[in-house]
């Protein structure tokens, strides 16, 4: 894959990695060596997804589900703060997860697969020729529409059950062992939407563009 496809493919996976390993390590170094609280060390580790949100939206990056997912973590944070529940700061990460999970669902019902953002650079692999393939293939084939469209449905549905078994262990579980499960979570869910999504989606359509 050339450098460009890879860059593509990390600005549309790379946040998600980003927002999900780097607040545990803050949260442990504060609640340790740092002697914070759970709420307080919570709180702060949270901040590094909001600060990266506002970046994005201060370069330009504006768009509806940056913007949603900025007021669920920043709604999230005040009500944690105000009632003072570690369990409703760790419950907000899973409204982030749902939100994106939904935009995704809605995104194919309306026709524009969020997720082609990150499939496409997968598939033509920055060659000019099998971008051109794509776009042909996009506009005479069903079956090439069909597997882009699946490829965004089978990752939306993977991020809302990601939301709920992850709230259902911050009801039940100990906060502390949700800081480090809740990523875990994320992450078996992310590998697993990318293997199914990929068997399903994106080597049919490599192999249509290679064969066109």
């Amino acid at each position: 894959m050339t450098n460009k496809a890879k860059n593509a493919v990390f600005e549309s996976f790379g946040p998600l990695v980003i927002d999900a390993g780097v607040p545990v390590a803050m949260y442990y170094v504060l609640s340790g060596p740092g002697g914070m609280s759970t709420l307080a060390a919570l709180a702060w580790s949270s901040a590094l997804p909001l600060v990266r949100t506002l970046w994005s939206l201060a370069r330009g990056r504006v768009n509806l589900l940056a913007v949603a997912i900025l007021l669920v973590n920043v709604t999230g944070l005040a009500l944690s703060l105000v009632v003072g529940d570690p369990r409703l700061m760790l419950a907000k990460d899973s409204a982030v997860t749902s939100v994106l999970g939904l935009a995704v669902l809605v995104s194919v019902a309306l026709g524009r697969p969020l997720m082609t953002a990150g499939l496409k650079p997968w598939v033509t692999k920055g060659d000019p020729a099998r971008v051109e393939r794509w776009e042909r293939l996009s506009g005479s084939s069903a079956s090439f529409r069909n597997a882009e469209r699946a490829f965004s449905r089978i990752w939306g549905a993977a991020l809302l059950v990601e939301c709920a078994v992850r709230l259902v262990g911050v009801c039940l579980l100990p906060v502390e062992t949700m800081v480090w499960l809740g990523p875990v979570i994320l992450g078996v869910s992310l590998t697993l939407a990318t293997l199914v999504a990929g068997g399903r989606a994106a080597v049919p359509m490599e192999r249509m563009v290679a064969a066109k």
